[in-house]
């Protein structure tokens, strides 16, 4: 099946297949959350990015080789509620950004600062942290050494615009400076973008909107 990025709750989950590592995307309930589970091909070890809900759904697609680790994109219960179980499932190693940690219930065991790095078996992801939407929000950025960057970015860029930033000025300013220089300054057009929630996109297609969204303020 062509790896679409559009997936539902409810619905089968949908794999990227990249030379040295598989993106499965999986849609749960109750807010349409979306989380993420990286294959290293040449290890085949797994990390999750955001058990969000549903642990049995998630459990299913993680499989009897279970996972490494697990991340937390932010400190929204939307997207944590499930990792408790999983984490008991599976004994994963936690990671979250340093300043949302103490947002999660489920103790964080590797604080995550901006520029660190993040290996799933051979595979490394950069964690970008961009203020705004929560105080320690981090994106993942994957550099496909075979093709374009891929970036996971949790509730802090969608297709459309930036994170809820909850009519606060500042915070929106934040956000949309971090994406800004963090994300689009930084990595190309082809950037493929796999957000909290939703259908994925392009740094290219949303690029030409960033004027757009600092001028309406969301």
């Amino acid at each position: 099946m062509t790896y679409s990025g559009a997936v539902k709750v409810g619905g089968p989950a949908e794999t990227h297949e990249l030379p040295d590592v598989m993106i499965s995307k999986v849609a749960v309930g109750p807010m349409n959350n979306n989380a993420y589970l990286l294959r290293c091909r040449a290890t085949d070890e797994q990390l999750l990015i955001d058990a969000a809900a549903e642990p049995h759904t998630l459990l299913t697609l993680i499989g009897e080789d279970g996972i490494g680790s697990v991340v937390t994109t932010h400190r929204h219960g939307d997207h944590w509620g499930a990792l408790r179980e999983v984490v008991d499932a599976t004994s994963a190693t936690t990671y979250a950004g340093r300043y949302d940690a103490e947002g999660i219930p489920v103790p964080t065991q590797v604080l995550v600062e901006d520029g660190d790095t993040i290996r799933v078996g051979r595979v490394e992801l950069t964690a970008r942290h961009l203020v705004g939407h929560t105080p320690g929000s981090i994106a993942l950025v994957y550099d496909d050494p075979h093709g374009h960057p891929h970036v996971f970015t949790g509730d802090c860029l969608f297709p459309g615009g930036v994170g809820n930033t909850h009519d606060d000025a500042a915070a929106f300013t934040s956000l949309i400076n971090d994406v800004e220089t963090k994300l689009f300054d930084a990595l190309p057009d082809e950037t493929w973008v796999y957000p909290g929630h939703g259908d994925d996109t392009t740094l290219g297609a949303e690029r030409p909107h960033l004027a757009e969204w600092r001028e309406r303020g969301w």
